[in-house]
């Protein structure tokens, strides 16, 4: 069978180019990945319309007491016990991947973040499919290349090709899915990458469209035509999603990490849990991926928000309407960060989408209800141009927010403001977080693949590639005539001091004991711990290609040694060798 394997790779390699067959497996891709997005809405819907096709809309339903927690602790048992690995943070975990591991991801998460998230997210987990579809689109992109033995630069496509695939799938929207492999998981923009990415996107919605029509999938009439006359407030809310980005971004970063100093997964659950629960409780709209509120506002019935609500008598009060909004903006967070951090599996995708929503309505709200002057802005329009704000300030991608929120509602008649919206939101955040949500944490680490195809290469780059250890070690105690020794059997001009305990206390440079080494009546008299000198610095092996470039910069060496944390000797890393490899990282990364 192996053999029949190995002859079919060769026949491959044979008669058919290799760009050729990306683009083959990147129609396969695009298959499988849309009928992978088609199981999970399937699943997350059966799942909650059989929780909650009995609810009372005219009051509060006391099971959000019980249904959202016990969601999190199936989900938490099905990942302690059967998963047996972390699959949260599925877009990060995707970026990891490109970054550090060759593109390579586990079988397993090919449908474990995929059934996760559909229980999460199905008893009414405060996050969104989008990120486990997108984790599952990688790695069956993965996977599939890795089965016919491919690059990792085509293991790179591959990837993205599962990604864009799994958006493209979900929403319908081919253009988005692409465009958020381009932006967020920042694959190269080549021939190479294009061409897979249109075809696996294409294929995955057009599936989408086979199976659930080719309506948008958030139904928006425009009944109030956009003016010109508006564009200084939709300047404003641009400006307005920026700042609420930045609150979106800060504060799950802040939630998650006052939920991992509690240490023990059950008190994280049991908080975390606590916390949602009673979140949902008072705030329905927080229940699940909340798209029935998002259809709600962009129909012009900001009422359906409080369904299920204890203030749903309320509802057509225009204060508390306010009030309600400005509380689920201001909780979102909070829910979705608690939902993740108590053991439950999803994505910020929806929960981003859903708070650009309501912010835009709110924005919209306040301007038409403040009692001061009345703007006249359509409450409809601006929802809609939030959730694009949302989008490119959250995910720091603008092209995607804007023509993901086109797709999904048919608004492409409010292009010019989606346009204005996304730029100045993104414009807005950027002075403050440079990375996205999902890159923030791969950033600090110096582990995170970037479009700068500079900082890319080194972070490609390892360090266990450039490290040379054939240099020839003395210790300190050593006369010059074992010096000179040593010298003779050493093709280096290098040689690192040790001590006994293989610690890095000098090195000494032969052109520095040229003048002596030839002299004998100081082969007795003079030791290495007289003519050894301190190295320019040290580099620590855990340490990232960028910091190595930049300590060569600083001290204008040629090599520098390289220790452990503890400060034992590993070898030398030189500029030769790491210029070397970076040009061959280079053309094999650039290739097309």
């Amino acid at each position: 069978m192996y053999e029949a394997f190995l002859s079919l790779l060769l026949w491959r390699e044979k008669h058919i180019p290799e760009k050729t067959f990306v683009l083959i497996l990147a129609f396969i891709v695009g298959v499988i990945c849309a009928f992978a997005a088609l199981l999970l809405k399937a699943l997350i819907t059966l799942i909650s319309t059989t929780l909650t096709s009995h609810f009372v809309v005219s009051g509060g339903n006391w099971l959000y007491f019980i249904y959202p927690a016990l969601g999190i602790l199936i989900t938490a048992l099905f990942v302690k016990y059967v998963v047996k690995d972390n699959i949260s943070h599925g877009v990060t975990r995707v970026l990891y991947a490109i970054s550090q591991n060759k593109s390579r991801l586990k079988r397993h998460n090919m449908y474990t973040s995929l059934i996760a998230s559909s229980i999460t997210i199905g008893f009414g987990g405060s996050v969104g499919a989008e990120g486990p579809i997108v984790f599952t689109g990688a790695a069956i992109g993965s996977n599939v290349g890795q089965f016919f033995r491919m690059s990792p630069r085509i293991l790179m496509v591959m990837v993205g090709c599962g990604a864009a695939a799994g958006i493209a799938g979900i929403f319908k929207a081919p253009i988005a899915g692409m465009l958020f492999t381009l932006e967020i998981l920042m694959i190269d923009f080549s021939a190479m990458s294009v061409m897979p990415l249109l075809i696996a996107s294409i294929t995955s919605a057009t599936i989408a469209y086979v199976f659930h029509g080719y309506s948008a999938e958030f139904s928006f009439v425009q009944s109030e035509p956009f003016l010109i006359s508006k564009i200084p407030y939709v300047i404003l809310l641009g400006i307005f999603c920026g700042f609420v980005s930045l609150y979106f971004i800060r504060t799950m970063n802040w939630i998650e990490a006052r939920f991992q100093r509690l240490g023990c997964a059950w008190r994280r659950f049991a908080v975390g849990s606590v916390v949602l629960v009673t979140l949902v409780f008072f705030f329905p709209a927080l229940y699940g991926e909340g798209y029935p509120q998002i259809l709600s506002l962009l129909s012009g019935e900001p009422g359906n928000i409080m369904d299920g609500s204890i203030f749903y008598p309320d509802r057509d009060v225009t204060w508390f309407i306010l009030l309600y909004t400005g509380a689920i903006i201001l909780f979102k967070v909070f829910a979705t960060s608690a939902t993740n951090s108590a053991g439950g599996v999803g994505g910020t995708f929806a929960p981003t989408m859903f708070m650009g929503c309501m912010a835009g309505f709110f924005f919209a709200f306040l301007l038409n209800n403040n009692g001061l002057f009345v703007a006249g802005v359509s409450h409809k329009n601006f929802a809609l141009l939030g959730m694009a704000g949302l989008m490119a300030g959250v995910m720091h991608a603008p092209l995607m927010g804007m023509f993901l929120i086109a797709e999904l509602t048919g608004g492409y008649a409010l292009f010019l403001p989606l346009l204005i919206v996304s730029t100045i939101s993104y414009g807005t955040i950027k002075f403050f977080e440079p990375y996205s949500i999902y890159a923030m944490r791969l950033a600090r680490r110096g582990e995170l693949l970037t479009h700068h195809k500079d900082k890319a290469v080194l972070t490609l780059l390892k360090m266990d590639s450039v490290i040379e250890t054939d240099f020839m070690s003395v210790r300190p105690e050593m006369n010059l005539r074992e010096m000179v020794d040593v010298i003779s059997k050493s093709s280096r001009n290098l040689f690192p001091v040790l001590n006994d305990d293989g610690q890095l206390i000098g090195v000494v440079l032969l052109d520095d004991i040229r003048n002596i080494m030839f002299r004998p009546d100081l082969y007795k008299r003079m030791h290495v711990s007289k003519f050894m000198s301190a190295p320019p610095a040290k580099i620590e092996i855990n340490e990232s290609m960028e910091q190595v470039m930049k300590t060569f910069d600083r001290t204008g060496a040629w090599n520098l040694p390289v220790i452990t944390p503890e400060g034992r000797y590993v070898g030398f890393v030189s500029k030769s060798k790491i210029f070397n490899s970076y040009r061959r990282v280079l053309r094999h990364y650039s290739d097309d």
